[in-house]
């Protein structure tokens, strides 16, 4: 299921910026920005919301209805990736939303896709490798305790 999400983020990205208007690339800067400047340490559930909104701008900017049924599930499944990597990934993210928009500014559909596809991906990793380490919280004595 992963791999078509990060497929469909990717197509997302690709069509929006085949058809994005400024006024939509507008909406979407302001955005890309807006979650930017939230501060990481003390709202992250915030930030990560305002981060994973930025697939809905995308679904929306392509004016594809097909487009904004399959992404709807997106931004749920991106939000709980970023909070599950925690605030440590907020320059990564940070950055490669700004990749992203300079990508659909400069009407590079193709490496806007891939920079989604490699934004997302890179999460998942992310997520995977965070949830593996909180598995192996070390006792006072030295064994290995479940988190929780």
């Amino acid at each position: 299921m992963d791999d078509e999400l990060i497929k469909m983020c990717g197509l997302a990205a690709c069509i929006a910026c085949r058809r994005m208007t400024p006024q939509y690339l507008k909406a979407l800067s302001d955005s890309v920005e807006q979650a930017c400047c939230l501060p990481a340490r003390f709202a992250w559930d915030r930030k990560a919301t305002a981060h994973a909104e930025i697939v809905n701008l995308l679904a929306d900017s392509a004016a594809d209805p097909l487009l904004v049924l399959l992404v709807r599930n997106v931004p749920g499944y991106l939000y709980d990736l970023m909070v599950t990597v925690g605030p440590a990934a907020d320059g990564i993210i940070a950055s490669s939303c700004r990749r992203l928009l300079a990508l659909i500014g400069a009407r590079d559909a193709d490496g806007a896709g891939q920079e989604m596809e490699r934004h997302v991906e890179g999460l998942r990793s992310a997520a995977i490798q965070a949830t593996a380490m909180a598995g192996l919280i070390h006792t006072p004595d030295g064994d290995r305790a479940a988190a929780g």
